[in-house]
């Protein structure tokens, strides 16, 4: 099985893609699990900060926490930085009901970054 460590890293590979796809430069990354944001990022001199979390099935990935992500979003004002939270879903390819291990592909759930505002 993959550890929470291992999904997060597939999670954070994801949305790095894809933000590097949308032109943001990064400024510092942080993959360790708990320490956010993961990914802090300049784009049109504006500072933006992201949040990312591995969610498995049957979990919405869309969903966050409120009351953590309004915490996050205060910090990110002291720096004049946009908030935002990318959940990337994650599961088993052969059976979204098994844990993912290393020797099975995955499926990912990934809808793009919700800004906090």
């Amino acid at each position: 099985m993959l550890t929470e460590q291992e999904l997060h890293n597939l999670a954070m590979n994801v949305v790095g893609k894809d933000l590097e796809s949308k032109g943001f430069e990064f400024m510092a990354v942080n993959s360790e699990l708990k320490k956010d944001p993961q990914f802090v990022c300049l784009k049109e001199k504006k500072l933006h900060f992201f949040i990312v979390k591995a969610v498995c099935y049957p979990n919405d990935p869309t969903k966050y926490d409120v009351v953590y992500m309004e915490t996050i979003k205060a910090h990110a004002l002291k720096f004049k930085a946009r908030t935002y939270y990318a959940g990337v879903g994650l599961a088993n390819a052969t059976d979204y009901e098994k844990p993912i291990v290393k020797e099975d592909n995955y499926v990912v759930n990934y809808q793009g970054t919700q800004e906090i505002k």
